[in-house]
């Protein structure tokens, strides 16, 4: 039951001898369970292995955490399943793998070499779902978001300052490529003013709080669908994006009752639950 295509989509960027890596952890993977052949399961939990890091099903989380991680992650998910321009939603799930308490997965339908700005807005949006969910349903922010934020930051401020895609700033490259100063960053000198800095930090700033309020915006326009998705996670801890989409649908026709508190289990349909992969789009785009 293995997809090549799904393989080949969620291992960009790896070259032959990765390949086989992954190739020899799924066998490892398989034979751990007795199985004689390798499984499209087997794949995906390498992949996991290899790009995330060893999953930590024994840490001990309190509730409220895992509620927090749920709702997180919940955000993420439903803003890459409704934004038009964003990648398909691939797997959400609140098992810790590696440093992360809980990923969301996108994985693109084929491979880009340029970026458009509205999905790169889209990006942002998505990147700004867990933080957003955290504040509309509990009022407060926490730390989790940190990665989160420095990827969004690093993502508008290369929007700002290498693509053109700031009116205000205007269509120009600032930052040659060139030796490595204190307080720059890697590979960029500046070469701009204090005053073009702060136009710059001022833009960085306006589209980043332009991607949370469209993201506040998504969340409330599907503010059931993200209770309902939450409640999967921490009933199912991993759900796949046909399923976050079947919930979003559930939601909107008012058919499931959305309350999180409400003791209510979420039924999953028969491909709910799946191990899958990660993409490296977003490192694309950041590491340019």
């Amino acid at each position: 039951d293995v997809d090549l295509d799904l393989v080949a989509r969620g291992t960009p960027g790896m070259s032959g001898a990765d390949l086989a890596n992954l190739v020899n952890e799924a066998a490892l993977f398989a034979v751990r369970e007795g199985a004689t052949e390798i499984h499209r399961r087997n794949f995906e939990e390498a992949r996991d292995r290899i790009l995330m890091g060893q999953r930590r099903d024994s840490m001990a989380l309190s509730d409220l955490e895992k509620e927090a991680i749920a709702y997180h992650e919940a955000g993420h998910a439903v803003c890459a399943a409704v934004l038009p321009t964003a990648d398909p939603l691939h797997k959400v799930t609140i098992i810790p793998s590696g440093m992360a308490l809980g990923v969301t997965m996108q994985l693109p339908i084929e491979e880009r070499h340029i970026y458009r700005q509205d999905y790169i807005q889209d990006m942002l949006i998505v990147r700004m779902g867990g933080r957003m969910a955290e504040e509309v349903v509990f009022s407060v922010a926490s730390t989790g978001a940190n990665n989160d934020l420095v990827g969004a930051t690093e993502l508008a401020r290369k929007m700002v300052r290498e693509w053109g895609m700031s009116t205000r700033v205007g269509p120009m490259a600032w930052g040659s490529q060139g030796q490595v100063f204190l307080g720059e960053d890697l590979m960029h000198t500046r070469d701009y003013s204090d005053d073009t800095a702060r136009v710059i930090d001022e833009e960085v700033e306006r589209i980043l709080r332009q991607a949370q309020e469209s993201c506040r915006e998504v969340l409330m326009e599907n503010r059931n669908g993200l209770d309902l998705v939450a409640r999967a996670l921490l009933e199912h801890e991993t759900i796949d994006g046909t399923e976050v989409s079947r919930l979003l649908e559930l939601a909107r026709a008012g058919s499931t009752s959305a309350n999180p508190h409400n003791g209510t289990s979420v039924p999953l349909s028969p491909s709910g639950i799946e191990d899958v992969v990660t993409t490296s789009v977003e490192a694309d785009l950041t590491e340019n």
